[in-house]
């Protein structure tokens, strides 16, 4: 390539960071890095190129606009992640020939993998492992580059890798994206690094029926978290990994065979009334314990919890229960003592934001069978009001609470744990697009709130994507370090819902303009569900008491 200062044709760049620059045609962004960042403390993996994302090798072109991208931001990660796991793809091709590896969910700050036919073993573990450092000390190329259809059809297909081979047959393009490594091809939605070297923060760790394979994560980039366990989550995952062989839907092409062969009506009702069940057993876990007097659900956003709440409500009467619920906004702090975060603004999502004594002071008061005037939270004056409805419970009536706090001990600290029964809800999908692209959880619940956002509150795709990591950072401090002490789990997933979604979301995302930074995330979504079947339904297909249904609306429970 021609040096930046030597070449005879110069161009003009944009570094949003550092200014305007003049280099020589021919530049890529890796050389950008070589020259302009030698001093970022951050592995940069690639670059946002008028607001859409680009890899490293993208050769740069007159007037673009660049911001590196490194592993403390979303996107980073991600590319990060899929760099590693396509040299531990490559490892088991190597080792392994013939055995199918899948990228089934992120579990323990990591990405859960497994072999497809049999269990893992520690031996195996660590030659995997041996393998992908001997690829990262080769310093070996990972080559992305176009390819014909037809042609990736014969790759993949003498590879063996008959998922991929169906999920491209589905797609109506002449060309595609195809990776390369050493003589290993492989297929990704999204970017890779551009060498094996690049990729030298992993570790792999045993954990049986498989493995997980930990990378950098934005939290703190610097460093691999310690390993922490999480065998709740794990089991919820193991669980909907059976239903979704019980559906024949390991991937995305699967189910579209199915909408294609007119048997996806059948699969929703199925689908739902595995949920159905799921509520019904938590209701007789509840019912079970006679020591149960306040039920505690939590769950991150967009995953379902009011509609959660209220058909676990219907269960409970169905086992002779008369539970009641009260709502935590109606203990909020006045407004003038409502604690800032660090943007000076106030911080709602704050334990401090709630008034704990007496909130703690009511649910004694309920427990004991006294009475007690519920307080009245004004919104628009931002106080609290002194009279409100007066409610007592029953001997043996459960309490429902609903919240972002209610896994944390400290809301109830003044209740005794035996008297708590603590459920913690999320949209945990196993449904991967192929063996080797998993969909990410925060994708499905993301999806979710931009149609919900949209059609309760009138916002578009773009605030919704503005506010989303704000929203992470509150799940990530509040909710998240609890999961596992929820004495149940509910996956509020949907193996049927983002082929419903997705004519509801393509006009939303398609209205975020290229002049936002948050167009390449609305591209990323597009280019996500670009793989699904869309499925337009009559209304009565989907149940009126479906989870779905908060996000689409009509639902009973409104």
């Amino acid at each position: 390539m021609t040096s930046v200062t030597e070449s005879p044709k110069m161009i003009w760049i944009d570094l949003v960071d550092k200014g305007k620059y003049e280099v020589a045609e021919g530049t890529e962004v890796k050389d950008l890095v070589d020259v302009y960042y030698t001093d970022h403390k951050l592995p940069i993996v690639g670059a946002l190129i008028q607001n859409e994302m680009q890899d490293l090798n993208y050769l740069l072109q007159n007037g673009d606009t660049v911001e590196m991208v490194d592993i403390a931001t979303e996107d980073g990660v991600r590319i990060y992640r899929r760099s590693a796991l396509l040299m531990l793809l490559k490892a088991c091709h190597d080792l392994f020939p013939g055995m199918t590896l899948i990228a089934r969910h992120s579990l323990s700050d990591g990405l859960f993998c497994e072999f497809s036919n049999r269990e893992v073993t520690p031996a195996e573990v660590k030659q995997l492992e041996e393998h992908m450092r001997d690829l990262e000390k080769q310093s070996l190329t990972i080559e992305r580059f176009v390819v014909h259809m037809k042609e990736a059809l014969e790759i993949f297909s003498s590879l063996n890798q008959q998922d991929l081979v169906e999920l491209l047959k589905q797609r109506n393009k002449n060309i595609i994206h195809v990776c390369k490594l050493g003589d290993y091809y492989e297929y990704f939605y999204g970017l890779v690094l551009t060498n094996t070297a690049q990729v030298n923060q992993f570790r792999l760790i045993y954990y049986p029926p498989g493995m997980i394979l930990q990378t950098p994560v934005k939290k703190n980039p610097g460093v691999l978290m310690p390993f922490v366990e999480q065998k709740k989550l794990a089991n919820i995952y193991s669980e909907e990994k059976a239903w979704a062989e019980m559906l024949n839907a390991p991937h995305v092409p699967a189910v579209n065979k199915t909408i294609a062969q007119g048997g996806f009506k059948d699969f929703i009702r199925i689908n739902e009334a595995l949920h159905e069940k799921k509520i019904a057993d938590i209701a007789d876990q509840i019912c079970n314990n006679k020591d149960v007097r306040i039920i505690l659900i939590a769950g991150p956003s967009s995953s379902g919890k009011t509609t959660f709440a209220q058909r676990l409500f219907i269960q409970l009467k169905v086992n002779g229960k008369q539970p009641m619920a009260i709502s935590l906004d109606n203990y909020f702090v006045d407004r003038c003592d409502t604690p800032l975060d660090e943007d000076n603004e106030y911080d709602f999502e704050s334990l401090e934001a709630l008034k704990l004594d007496l909130f703690n002071e009511h649910l004694q008061k309920l427990i004991n069978g006294e009475e007690v005037e519920m307080p009245i939270y004004n919104f628009i004056k931002g106080t609290c009001e002194a009279e409100g409805k007066k409610i007592k419970l029953g001997p043996g009536q459960p309490l429902i609470l609903e919240g972002i706090h209610c896994l944390n001990d400290e809301l109830t600290s003044s209740i005794y744990s035996k008297q708590k029964f603590k459920i913690y809800i999320s949209a945990l999908t196993q449904l991967n697009i192929d063996f080797s692209n998993n969909i990410s959880t925060t994708d499905s619940r993301l999806v979710r709130r931009i149609i919900r956002d949209n059609r309760t509150r009138g916002h578009n795709a773009l605030q919704t994507i503005k506010r989303w990591p704000s929203v992470r950072r509150g799940e990530e401090k509040n909710i998240f370090p609890f999961q596992e002490s929820a004495d149940a789990m509910f996956n509020s997933s949907l193996v049927y819902e983002l082929f419903v979604l997705k004519p509801f979301i393509e006009p939303l995302l398609n209205q975020v303009g290229t002049e936002n930074k948050e167009y390449a995330e609305a591209m990323r979504l597009q280019k996500f569900l670009s793989y699904f079947t869309p499925v337009i339904l009559e209304d009565r297909d989907i149940p009126y008491n479906s989870i779905l249904r908060e996000f689409i609306g009509n639902s009973c429970f409104e």
